[in-house]
């Protein structure tokens, strides 16, 4: 029995995100040592930067969203919808626009960092649809003109704007964790299930119209086709969590490290934990992951009202299936999608965000029943 005072934190919820956070700070140094020193002179570039701009205002943001009060979110949801339709247009202006690789995701501010708005949108989007759904009871949320439509409306517009981008995996993780909240809100299971085979020949509609998607998915089903070309990073990966084993090759040991694995610090950062921690631990951080979604669906279970209980649901299934996403696709089960492990993976403003979520999260906690 949970014996938690009402009015105080979950202490629980902050020990394992802590945990995650100092793992991902540790395996960072490790993972971006050899590519930090050979572009920047310094092995710990990397780390400082992860400290710098995500680690410190994910701190600033976590104790912040945590002292306001949940509801704030909720009287603002609409104008949030709207800021996070500017935050995804942004990218396609000039001045503000930063891209790289073939994706123009990011907004450069005055040349001296860049944000990713689609990880601040997964948040903003979660606030209005957890305020639009919480404000209809279950039989509007289960009627077709007040509930479907609405709903397909919304979230096309923010899945359009991410796909023009483009970044499909974030959009994916939107999307996803958008129907684990209208689900949970009451949707029939066939509408859901409806949405979920629309969803999957929009993405082989992608898939067959862009040539370099089209060439992930071949590489996805046949990695041995061209290991020095489209499937270099993912015969990579695997080449690095097969030389792991169970006990790994020791903290600091990787060679794919060393200018092999592409985008080691950032989404291949599990294939190194694989090689270096080896399955035994490679498990333990999925069972974190696992163990901070029954902690967030126990506060959600418990929440005071619909809007609370939708946006713990909303964070939960975003960090799990983010999660899924990224370990997945290093294990060749899906193609690469490009997104950060959460909290582990290399990437700013993915962690500040993230602690910013789980900061209003822990306000939630606060006045569960």
């Amino acid at each position: 029995m949970d014996t938690r005072e009402r009015g105080t934190m979950d202490y629980g919820l902050i020990g394992i995100v802590s945990v995650m956070i100092l793992f991902g700070l540790i395996m960072l140094l490790s993972a971006s040592s050899p590519n930090a020193y050979k572009q920047f002179g310094d092995s710990y570039y990397f780390l400082k930067h992860q400290v710098i701009f995500g680690l410190i205002p994910g701190m600033a943001g976590l104790l912040f969203f945590s002292r306001i009060p949940y509801t704030f979110w909720k009287k603002h949801a609409w104008n949030l919808l709207l800021v996070s339709i500017g935050l995804l247009l942004l990218v396609f202006i000039p001045g503000f626009s930063a891209g790289f690789g073939t994706s123009h995701s990011w907004i450069s501010i005055g040349g001296f960092f860049s944000i990713q708005p689609s990880e601040i949108v997964k948040l903003t989007f979660l606030f209005y649809l957890a305020g639009w759904l919480g404000a209809r009871d279950e039989r509007g949320v289960r009627d077709i003109n007040t509930g479907l439509v609405p709903f397909l409306a919304v979230l096309g517009i923010i899945a359009i704007l991410m796909i023009l981008q483009p970044d499909t995996g974030s959009m994916t993780i939107i999307a996803a964790m958008s129907l684990v909240v209208y689900f949970v809100a009451g949707a029939p299971v066939k509408y859901v299930a409806g949405l979920i085979a629309a969803g999957l020949a929009g993405i082989w509609f992608l898939i067959t119209i862009t040539p370099y998607r089209a060439a992930r998915f071949t590489t996805f089903l046949h990695p041995e086709l061209d290991p020095q070309g489209i499937g270099y990073h993912i015969n990579q990966a695997l080449l690095a969590l097969g030389s792991g084993g169970f006990f790994g090759l020791g903290y600091g040991h990787s060679r794919q490290k060393f200018q092999y694995l592409p985008e080691v610090a950032g989404d291949s950062v599990f294939a190194v934990i694989g090689e270096e921690m080896g399955f035994v631990i490679s498990l333990f951080v999925i069972g974190l992951f696992l163990v901070l979604f029954w902690r967030l669906m126990e506060i959600a279970k418990r929440a005071p009202d619909k809007f609370s209980k939708y946006v713990c649901v909303g964070v939960a299934a975003w960090i799990v299936i983010q999660a899924f996403e990224n370990i997945a696709s290093m294990a060749a089960l899906m193609p690469i999608t490009g997104v950060p492990l959460p909290f582990i993976s290399y990437g700013g403003t993915s962690l500040a965000i993230l602690m910013c979520a789980i900061g209003v999260v822990l306000n939630i906690s606060k006045h569960t029943k």
